[in-house]
């Protein structure tokens, strides 16, 4: 299992949608190392991939709006952030739909989503609830 408590900001619709990220992205990555025929992992990837062009508008959407609620300070560099990986998701889409699913680009792709996970979930997110905890703590 990818996920781990310590990921937890509290704050609950951000924590599921999180939740439901290291899941979809640990599926996939489950389907891509099993010994399943190529064609049944495309359709995998697919899946993911539909599934994080949804994601990467319905949830930053959702954490930007956050942010500005408590007045995270560093929410403008955070804004950038995601709009940098929803670029990347969108290259991913333009060059799936150019290329084809071959294998070495569908790895590329798996390689974004877990850093994705382990360097903006796992890091730079968890500021955001360092911010919060430090406002509960003064408050």
């Amino acid at each position: 299992m990818m996920w781990k408590d310590k990921y937890t900001l509290g704050v609950d619709l951000i924590d599921k949608q999180h939740m439901e990220l290291f899941e979809r992205v640990e599926s996939f990555l489950i389907v891509l190392r099993s010994k399943e025929p190529w064609e049944l992992k495309v359709e995998k990837v697919k899946e993911t991939l539909e599934f994080m062009k949804e994601y990467v508008v319905k949830h930053f959407h959702d954490e930007e709006c956050y942010q500005r609620k408590v007045g995270y300070p560093d929410c403008n560099r955070h804004c950038e952030i995601h709009a940098e990986f929803t670029a990347e998701v969108q290259e991913f889409v333009k060059l799936f739909e150019e290329q084809g699913y071959e294998e070495p680009l569908v790895q590329k792709f798996a390689g974004k989503l877990v850093a994705w996970l382990i360097n903006h979930v796992a890091a730079t997110d968890q500021k955001i609830a360092d911010y919060i905890h430090r406002l509960e703590v003064e408050a």
